[in-house]
């Protein structure tokens, strides 16, 4: 059974109690510490995420530039644009196509956002073009949403 002391401790008003817990103001101290470390290190991360698909997708346009090179070493030619890069899958029934000995990628990859790869033959900024327009999908842009092209990745 509990004493007296503990009891009177426990009533409301009483002198010399304290009740458990926090105060209004404690807690909006601890947000307040949780939202600046947050506003701290969410773009760091946030970046490092935009980084981290800008990579990959230039290591994407390498394998479809060295894919194009070995269709180009066993046909004498690059795909036309519109054979696209599916004639690195599977074999044209393009007649000028004899030499096919593919498939030169097991499949097409997509870009980070989930968009096809773009190609050109003839290129506009070299022999042929392999790109991706970025985020956002459309010509141009900046940052994040800049095209990636075979011209860029190195």
């Amino acid at each position: 059974m509990p004493s007296n002391r503990f009891l009177s401790g426990l009533r409301a008003g009483s002198a010399g109690s304290r009740e458990a817990g926090f105060t209004l103001i404690e807690i909006m101290v601890v947000v307040v510490i949780l939202g600046i470390l947050a506003a701290i290190v969410a773009p760091n991360v946030i970046s490092r995420i935009d980084d981290a698909a800008i990579t990959r997708a230039k290591q994407d346009i390498r394998g479809i530039e060295s894919a194009l090179k070995l269709y180009y070493m066993d046909n004498s030619r690059y795909p036309s644009t519109n054979l696209g890069l599916e004639a690195l899958v599977e074999q044209p029934n393009d007649q000028s196509v004899r030499n096919w000995r593919g498939p030169y990628l097991d499949k097409l990859p997509r870009d980070p956002w989930n968009n096809p790869y773009r190609y050109l033959y003839p290129g506009q900024h070299g022999e042929f073009d392999v790109f991706t327009h970025g985020a956002d999908g459309q010509p141009g842009g900046e940052g994040i949403n800049a095209e990636i092209g075979n011209w860029s990745v190195y």
